[in-house]
């Protein structure tokens, strides 16, 4: 018995995990990669046949989870798809949603290389293979215990991500009357003081347990602070006029923010809102299925449900359906814009950005997880000017970034979920940047745990025990010294050294003092860019260096 790990090490994208044995191949979650990581699997195929795979279990609806299913079903795959009910209804809008925008965009390239003459671009998948993957879900309720095939048993448990995410666990044995060896699947996990849904469950035994590190290396604020910090900027943008924007996943993110505006609107009374636009017809609908599912909101939402108010609906608030009303929105001086995608790679919030981010009174709220490589990243991190659907568009809005609305939980949460576990319990620590990871895995050692961070590809032995010394984490080492250079590595570097050179011609021009200080480094600093520009347009030939003997 093995568990493989196929996807989310040393990354934050693209879960992808296999339960191994010699009667059966069941895999945990098939996500898409996102951002720089997308880059990083661009054409890469599966490393194993999808028609050998029995079954798969999906922790929740996100595109990182789910977003190859209907390329493993395109390819093969014939078994059940299981999972929580409100995550069989979300994971459709999801996915026609992703086969939608992977066709405009295979669309977009393919007029682009026949200008070039290069051949036409394919998307991965189709509106039809999610039609087919659709018929292949099977909904299961929270808390029982379920057998998926001889020797594995699994139980969905409350996860507090997003509406219907779930821990899994799992049985797992080879022989009759073998005693069955027990891992646990993190999925995502939710704050301990989730707003939406309710906390994640606690579970006390396992002898594996696949845990989350998206947040590994680092706290939230707490709610209170998160929610003066929300009040205090938004009062200060609201009162200043122009546009708010707020980049949002559409899934829970999305209501999350609506019912934070609906209490800053108890909260602060007097203040005038703008109107609240949700431009999202997939968040139209996500809304409508959290409305539906109210049995499995948080206790304050179910509260206010109860008292004959919609958590979801703030004064002012309106669903943006098409096109045309999301343009609309260009002739609106002030409004507050909530749009997908939450780390600006696509959607309708590329629309608003391009048509708002050079204008001084533009105010943007991140309210997620920027991942790298993503176009929400490079504006986190200071980017002067960015190319949107095509065109270079100055960046002089003001930033906001507020991670306490993550719907992940953070180092602590992450800490004390796992405290419930006896001590020979083993955990393997993925879905995190390395540094997230190993933080998080030096953590649980130093409580006493074996912990390891994989690398993609690595094979658990599921009957193996943990070793007696569990001080220091297992770290693969082809994660943590890997040092592969992608595209947007070179365009984040050249931002960066656009960015520094305005902020230097403040400070230095016009003082004398440090003119002469700094001159000699800059001219050097001149002399390197000008090598790597030639170097860039083959002007100059690079070679490495070899060891002398």
């Amino acid at each position: 018995m093995k568990l493989r790990i196929l996807g989310a090490a040393g990354e934050v994208t693209g879960s992808n995990y296999m339960i191994e044995t010699k009667n059966y191949k069941v895999l945990v979650d098939c996500g898409t990669h996102q951002g720089r990581d997308e880059e990083k699997h661009a054409g890469e195929d599966f490393t194993y046949d999808p028609s050998d795979i029995d079954a798969l279990l999906l922790t929740h609806a996100h595109i990182d989870h789910s977003g190859r299913i209907p390329l493993l079903v395109k390819e093969g795959f014939k078994g059940k798809v299981y999972c929580t009910n409100a995550t069989s209804e979300l994971v459709e809008i999801l996915l026609r949603d992703s086969a939608h925008l992977m066709r405009e965009d295979a669309e977009w390239r393919t007029r682009k290389n026949a200008r070039r003459g290069l051949p036409p671009v394919e998307p991965i998948y189709g509106e039809k293979d999610v039609e087919d993957m659709l018929t292949h879900r099977q909904p299961l309720p929270y808390d029982e215990v379920v057998d998926i095939l001889p020797g594995l048993s699994v139980r969905f448990r409350e996860a507090g991500h997003i509406l219907g995410s779930s821990i899994i666990e799992a049985w797992i044995s080879e022989e009759e009357g073998q005693k069955p060896v027990k891992v646990v699947f993190s999925g995502d996990l939710g704050q301990l003081d989730g707003v939406i849904e309710k906390p994640p469950t606690v579970i006390d035994e396992a002898d594996f347990v696949l845990i989350e590190s998206t947040y590994g290396d680092r706290m939230h604020k707490s709610l209170a602070d998160t929610r003066a910090e929300f009040q205090s900027a938004m009062e200060e943008a609201i009162r200043s006029g122009g546009k708010v924007l707020v980049p949002t996943f559409v899934v829970d993110r999305a209501q999350r923010m609506l019912y934070e505006f609906k209490l800053l609107q108890k909260k602060l009374p007097g203040l005038r809102t703008p109107p609240i636009y949700l431009d999202s017809p997939m968040g139209v609908k996500t809304t409508e299925i959290y409305s539906k599912h109210k049995h499995l909101l948080s206790r304050e939402l179910k509260e206010l449900l109860a008292a004959g108010e919609d958590p979801f609906e703030p004064d002012g608030f309106r669903f943006v359906r098409t096109a045309e009303e999301s343009r609309a929105i260009n002739d609106v001086n002030e409004a507050i814009v909530l749009a997908g995608s939450g780390m600006c790679s696509g959607g309708r919030i590329m629309h608003h950005l391009k048509h708002s981010l050079y204008r001084r009174d533009t105010q943007v709220f991140f309210v997620g997880y920027q991942a790298h490589g993503t176009l929400g990243r490079r504006l986190v991190d200071g980017a002067k000017t960015v190319r949107i659907m095509g065109e270079e568009v100055a960046v002089n809005a003001a930033f906001r970034t507020l991670n306490g609305f993550s719907a992940h939980a953070d180092q602590d949460d992450l800490l004390k979920w796992a405290g419930h576990f006896p001590r020979k319990a083993q955990f393997v620590v993925v879905h995190g940047e390395p540094k997230s990871s190993e933080a998080l895995a030096q953590c649980l050692a130093y409580e006493g745990y074996f912990a390891r961070v994989p690398a993609f590809g690595d094979e658990i032995d599921l009957s193996s025990r943990a070793p007696e010394d569990a001080r220091r984490p297992v770290i693969s080492h082809h994660i943590r010294d890997r040092v592969d250079i992608y595209p947007q590595d070179v365009e984040d570097a050249l931002n960066d050294i656009a960015s520094c050179t305005e902020d230097m011609k403040e400070g230095v021009i016009g003082n004398a003092k440090r003119y002469k200080e700094t001159m000699p480094l800059l001219i050097s600093a001149r002399v390197l860019l000008e090598a790597a520009a030639a170097l860039s347009e083959g002007r100059l030939a690079y070679k490495e260096r070899t060891p002398a003997k």
